[in-house]
């Protein structure tokens, strides 16, 4: 838009209403009004459980209706008279139906309800100058309640316009009565009035709860997944790490092997530079792939770059949590052996994990760490006590140990357990082979 057509629209004002529209959308209204009150399809969709409460209420609903049949009989009973007239009852019953099937079918049963209403009036069985007129006090407590299940179930515009049909319909029965009544209609406008809003508003209440809920849900799927994505991410720059020093140093060696030979041949040169070439440009792929993750790491370069940990400095892991207060033991089973690096790594950091989640989560407590060197694996197995005093309190969110490790366990090949110890505790234990050891 231009600033001459944004200066213009400023001028003219928002757009009014011609007259052609308001006709046409007078015109529309009752074509609009009736659709809504005969479509069959209900627009509210529950989801399954949200229903539960009508299978409870069906017994009292039965219960309540039946008394209302009861008290509306007798209050259409001729003056004077203690004889319950039959046709009154019959109707009275119908409404009471009626009031049960709104609990499942709303809109049709509000129909039956409004037309039973209408032929109770028109046809006056009994209904003498005291009686409210066209609604009779239990007559009242039934099309309430019909409208009120029905508000419950549909759009608001649908129970609104079921309000107006009442109300219209009892107004035109006043009209066509040739009898003197005490009319009603007055003392009924404000009462299913109110009955309808607070209808509304449940329903209002009902779908914003529903709809805050499937949010919550969206939100823990997506922070467990950030989650997930996080961490391999984390599991990609270290791998990405490992790898590329490996590749440095095979460049190494194959560009100085030359020099370790008396009178290399002119093949075993073009060999090594082949292997050098090779090397340095898997290396290139592979930062160029790879290396954009190390760009949420630390901003210490030296940290950026340091060579990724692994077993070999397990103890000075545990002296630095041992400073931090916390109690540890290690124990090694097995002859100790150089593991491939991609082991080595994920076994630090899971111990490294383990021990961060015993500070956090359980302060005070006792951690035992194993260590079981086997000619086809690596087992780690983290066991902490229960935590002196109170526990710490519960983090919000997701968190990223437990997920990383057994993504670290999964990567590899390996198995991964956690759980709690009978003694009030908790136990991490993983398998990891050594499938790439040389």
């Amino acid at each position: 838009m231009t600033m001459s057509e944004a200066d213009r629209v400023t001028r003219q004002g928002p757009p009014r209403w011609s007259r052609e529209g308001a006709r046409a959308a007078v015109r529309r209204a009752p074509r609009a009004l009736l659709h809504d009150l005969t479509d069959p399809a209900d627009p509210v969709r529950e989801r399954p459980g949200h229903t539960s409460w009508r299978p409870v209420l069906v017994v009292p609903m039965v219960l309540c209706a039946v008394l209302l049949a009861l008290m509306q009989a007798n209050s259409l009973a001729p003056d004077n008279d203690g004889a319950v007239p039959g046709f009154p009852l019959l109707l009275g019953i119908a409404q009471a139906v009626a009031l049960v099937a709104a609990m499942f079918r709303p809109v049709a049963a509000w129909w039956a309800s409004t037309g039973l209403v209408t032929t109770l009036a028109l046809t006056e069985p009994g209904i003498g100058a005291t009686v409210p007129y066209p609604w009779t006090v239990p007559g009242m407590f039934l099309t309430g309640g019909t409208l009120f299940l029905l508000a419950l179930r549909v759009r608001p515009r649908r129970a609104g316009g079921a309000l107006v049909v009442t109300l219209l319909a009892g107004a035109a029965c006043t009209v066509i009565t040739a009898q003197p009544h005490n009319y009603d209609v007055d003392r009924a406008v404000p009462v299913l009035l109110a009955v309808v809003v607070v209808a509304s508003s449940l329903r209002g209440l009902r779908k914003a709860r529903r709809e805050t809920d499937a949010q919550a849900e969206l939100t823990a799927e997506e922070r467990t997944l950030r989650t997930l994505l996080e961490e391999r991410n984390r599991i990609a720059r270290e791998l990405h790490d490992v790898v590329a020093h490996h590749m440095s140093v095979i460049s190494i060696q194959a560009q100085v092997a030359p020099h370790l030979v008396e009178n290399p041949s002119d093949e075993l040169r073009e060999n090594l530079a082949g292997i050098r070439e090779n090397a340095v440009t898997a290396l290139t792929e592979l930062r160029r792939v790879l290396g954009v993750l190390r760009s949420d790491d630390a901003s210490d370069d030296s940290l950026r770059h340091a060579p990724q940990p692994t077993l070999d400095q397990l103890d000075a892991l545990l002296g630095r949590v041992r400073k931090a207060g916390l109690t540890v033991t290690a124990d090694t089973t097995g002859l100790p052996h150089a593991l491939p690096p991609g082991v080595g790594l994920t076994a630090f950091r899971i111990v490294q994990e383990a021990l961060s989640n015993v500070l956090r989560h359980a302060p005070g407590a006792e951690v035992q760490v194993e260590i079981a060197y086997r000619s086809s694996a690596v087992g780690v197995r983290v066991t902490n006590t229960a935590p002196a005093g109170r526990p710490a309190p519960a983090t919000a969110g997701a968190g990223h140990g437990l997920l990383g490790m057994r993504e670290r366990a999964a990567m590899l090949g390996g198995d991964f357990a956690d759980g709690p110890t009978p003694g009030g505790g908790y136990e991490v234990a993983a398998v990891l082979p050594l499938e790439g050891r040389s």
